[in-house]
């Protein structure tokens, strides 16, 4: 297994970890609403490049922060997960309440997706509970992070971001909560209990988050292999994407996610899972919903085929395309090929490390961004 004294220290170039900030600020957003291809605008591509001005502050700030926190603290990827639904929650319980608001949609199927499984006295349908957080958790945070730190392995626990940068995206996420706050309030508002109670399980997942241990020790056991976890995976999230509203869709979801959730805490936590591993359970989410776009109908209906058609062949493209440069990445021998100590489970916490300028070179000469 590799130490950690095999793995480089110091302070990564600031154009590597920019770049690896900004990709994440971008793979965000796009990940969260364009794969799926649910909206009116996947076949207008000027629109879909403008739409990233507004959604990189409310999504792609909030990836690398979690990140950030995560890797600064020496802690792993149930953290992520659990601040990850914190946000999630946030996003859809305060910022465009569609959590709760019986008419976010004028669609019919709003109301279809939403009235099976409504429990009155909340107000709130535990099918779009589930999808809609279990959705920002997987597709608009979990999954980027782990696909653009697998294309800059050797940065992959390393914060990116000083606090002149950290400053910067409170910011703007803060002013892009207001926006979106402001405008899906305008004729609608949750209660003050919805509100509030929302407010506080978002606080306690991010207590939970930040009270994981530091490090864990890799335990031995069987690992499958990288191609068998990334066919679990895209079945696990192909499961939570098409399961039906009703409460038979319902449980089948929670079984398939508890199932999925509790063998890739298990494997992560063995010496023989790596970075591969990561990269492919998170790809699969992204492969997952870039096939499914093919079969969704855009909002309002009145997107040309052609163009959905093609944006969304080019979309899946982009997605092979982009998984396929991060595995040969994370499949290269040395330093950025982690063991599990690394890839998915509690990494310790960053200590001080001999400058770049007294680093061997080959500490510092990768292709990484």
């Amino acid at each position: 297994m590799e130490t950690m004294s095999s793995v480089p220290l110091g302070r990564p170039p600031r154009f590597r970890r920019l770049s690896a900030v900004l990709a994440l600020l971008v793979l965000s957003p796009v990940c969260a609403e364009y794969l799926i291809g649910y909206d009116s605008i996947i076949g207008r591509p000027r629109e879909l490049v403008s739409g990233l001005l507004f959604l990189a502050p409310l999504y792609g700030t909030v990836a690398v922060l979690i990140r950030e926190v995560v890797r600064r603290s020496g802690r792993g990827w149930p953290s992520i997960l659990l601040l990850s639904g914190a946000f999630g929650l946030i996003q859809a319980g305060v910022i465009d309440q569609s959590l709760f608001n019986p008419h976010f949609v004028s669609d019919p199927f709003w109301s279809q997706e939403r009235l099976p499984t409504l429990v009155p006295v909340a107000g709130i349908s535990v099918h779009h509970l589930l999808g809609f957080v279990v959705g920002h958790v997987i597709w608009s945070f979990a999954a980027p992070i782990v696909v653009v730190e697998s294309c800059v392995p050797r940065l992959a626990d390393r914060p990116w971001l000083g606090r002149g940068g950290v400053t910067a995206l409170l910011v703007l996420y803060v002013l892009a909560f207001v926006v979106f706050f402001h405008e899906h309030t305008r004729g609608f508002l949750a209660s003050t209990a919805q509100l509030g109670t929302t407010a506080v399980v978002a606080a306690a997942l991010a207590a939970a988050a930040l009270a994981l241990p530091r490090r864990h020790e890799a335990s031995s056991g069987w690992v499958p292999p990288p191609w068998l976890a990334g066919g679990g995976a895209v079945g696990v999230m192909a499961t939570h994407q098409l399961a039906p509203p009703g409460w038979s869709g319902v449980l089948a979801d929670l079984t398939v996610l508890s199932l999925g959730g509790g063998l890739l805490l298990l494997w992560s936590g063995r010496a023989g899972w790596d970075r591969r591993h990561a990269l492919v359970v998170g790809g699969a989410a992204l492969v997952v919903n870039s096939v499914l776009s093919f079969t969704v109908e855009p909002l309002g209906g009145h997107t040309s085929y052609a163009a959905k058609y093609a944006a969304n062949a080019t979309l899946l493209a982009a997605v092979i395309a982009l998984l396929a440069s991060a595995y040969r990445r994370v499949s290269r021998p040395g330093p950025s090929t982690a063991t599990a100590s690394t890839a998915l489970r509690p990494s310790p916490a960053p200590g001080p490390g001999p400058s770049i300028a007294k680093m061997p070179p080959s500490a510092t000469d990768s292709n990484d961004y």
